[in-house]
C-alpha cells in the first residue's frame, strides 16, 4: 500500500496539468469566433491545404512571372520551332559541372523525313542565375531586364519545349497565368455585388419583388453559357487594345455568374429574416438596407466566402474555352487557352505531346479551388 499511493500520486499529479490544458481548449473552442472556427476546421482538411500551397505558387508564379520567365512573349526562334524540353544535367562525361543544358542540333528522321532535334554533347551551355535578358514591366511600377535563370551564350533552355513559331511554352505558360488567374477572380468580384445586392433583395422583401427577381434569374440561366459567351465575345471588334478585351471578356465571364450567387443570398435571406434579432431590429424601426448590411449579411458571410471560391473554377474553363476557340484573349496578349489552340490538332499532338503542358495548368488549378471551396464548405458548416 505505501508503494502504491505514491504511484497513484504521481499519476493524478500527471492528470491534472494534461486535464487542465483540455479544459482551457474546450473553453478556448466556445469562446472563439466564427472565422478562428473556420480556420481550425480548414487547418484540419488536407486536400485544401495542399490546394492552398498550390494556388498560392500559382499566382505568385503570375505575379513574378517578367522575373521567372526566361523569355518574352515576343521572343521567338526560328531556328528552334518545335523543339522539345530541354533536359538540365549536373555532370558530363562522369564530371560533375553544375547545371548546365546541351546545344540542339536540327536533323531529320531518316525514316519518317521529320526534323528533329539532338542534343549536341560537344556544346555545354552554364545555366546562369539571375542573368540579363529581355526587358519586362512590373505591373508598370518599373521595367526591368533581370530574369531568374538563362543558359550562358548561345544556349537556350525551353523547360516545355517550343510551340510552331519558337516561342518558350514555358514562359508562355507564366506570362498567359496574369491573364487566366486573373479574369476570373476579377468577374467574381464583379459578379459578387449584383448577387448579393439582387439576392438580398429579393429574400429580404419577397413577394412579388422577388418572384419578378426569379423569374429573371430563370430566363438567364435558361440560355447554354458557352454558347452565350461566345456570341457575346463575338460581338467584341477584333481590333481593341489588349486592355480593353481584357475589360469586356472579365464582364462577359461576369454576366452569368452573379444569378448561382444571387439565389444563394436570397435563400440564406429567407431562412435569417425571421430570426429573433432581426426581428428585434425590425420592430426597433431599423431601416431595411441597415438590417441587410449589419445583421444579415455578416451571419452568412462565410458562405459567400465558399461560394465565390466554388465559382471560380467556372469562370477560369470559360475564359479558357474562349480563348481556345480564338474569342477570347488575341495576340499579342496570351493565355493558356491561347496556349492551347495549338492542340485542336490531334495530329500535331500527337508528334509534339508537350504542347498539351498548359491542359495540366488549367486541371491543376480548377481542382485546388474545387478542393479549397469543399474544405471552405466544410469549414463553414456549424454541423460538422
Amino acid at each position: 500500500m505505501s508503494v502504491i499511493s505514491p504511484a497513484l500520486g504521481r499519476l493524478q499529479g500527471r492528470r491534472a496539468p494534461s486535464l487542465e490544458a483540455a479544459a482551457a481548449r474546450r473553453e478556448d473552442y466556445y469562446a472563439a469566433g466564427q472565422w478562428r472556427l473556420m480556420w481550425a476546421k480548414l487547418s484540419a482538411h488536407r486536400l485544401a491545404q495542399i490546394s492552398m500551397v498550390l494556388l498560392a505558387l500559382l499566382y505568385l508564379g503570375a505575379i513574378f512571372a517578367g522575373f521567372l520567365a526566361p523569355y518574352s512573349l515576343a521572343s521567338y526562334d526560328s531556328d528552334y520551332v518545335d523543339a522539345p524540353p530541354t533536359m538540365i544535367h549536373l555532370v558530363h562525361e562522369g564530371r560533375f559541372v553544375g547545371p548546365f543544358v546541351y546545344g540542339l542540333s536540327f536533323e531529320r528522321d531518316p525514316e519518317t523525313l521529320r526534323p528533329i532535334f539532338v542534343a549536341d554533347h560537344e556544346q555545354i551551355h552554364q545555366l546562369q542565375f539571375f542573368t540579363q535578358g529581355s526587358e519586362w514591366s512590373f505591373f508598370g511600377l518599373f521595367n526591368s531586364s533581370l530574369h531568374l535563370f538563362g543558359a550562358e551564350g548561345s544556349g537556350r533552355v525551353f523547360l516545355f519545349g517550343t510551340d510552331s513559331l519558337g516561342r518558350d511554352i514555358f514562359s508562355r505558360i507564366l506570362l498567359g497565368s496574369q491573364v487566366s488567374l486573373t479574369i476570373p477572380l476579377v468577374g467574381v468580384a464583379i459578379s459578387f455585388v449584383p448577387g448579393i445586392v439582387i439576392g438580398s433583395i429579393a429574400g429580404y422583401f419577397g413577394g412579388t419583388t422577388d418572384f419578378l427577381i426569379q423569374r429573371l434569374i430563370e430566363i438567364l440561366r435558361s440560355f447554354p453559357t458557352l454558347p452565350l459567351w461566345m456570341a457575346l465575345a463575338a460581338a467584341i471588334p477584333s481590333r481593341v487594345p489588349v486592355i480593353t478585351m481584357f475589360l469586356y471578356i472579365t464582364v462577359i465571364m461576369a454576366f452569368i455568374e452573379w444569378t448561382s450567387l444571387a439565389r444563394v443570398v436570397r435563400s440564406k435571406f429567407i431562412s435569417l429574416k425571421q430570426e429573433d434579432y432581426v426581428m428585434a431590429a425590425r420592430v426597433a424601426g431599423v431601416r431595411p438596407l441597415r438590417i441587410i448590411g449589419t445583421h444579415l449579411i455578416p451571419g452568412f458571410l462565410s458562405y459567400l466566402v465558399v461560394a465565390v471560391t466554388l465559382a471560380v473554377p467556372g469562370m477560369i474553363i470559360g475564359e479558357t474555352a474562349l480563348s481556345f476557340l480564338g474569342l477570347g484573349m488575341q495576340a499579342p496578349a496570351t493565355s493558356w487557352g491561347v496556349l492551347l489552340q495549338e492542340a485542336q490538332d490531334i495530329t500535331n499532338v500527337a508528334i509534339y505531346p508537350w504542347k498539351l503542358i498548359p491542359l495540366g495548368f488549367v486541371i491543376i488549378t480548377v481542382l485546388a479551388f474545387n478542393f479549397l471551396g469543399d474544405g471552405l464548405r466544410d469549414a463553414a458548416d456549424p454541423h460538422k
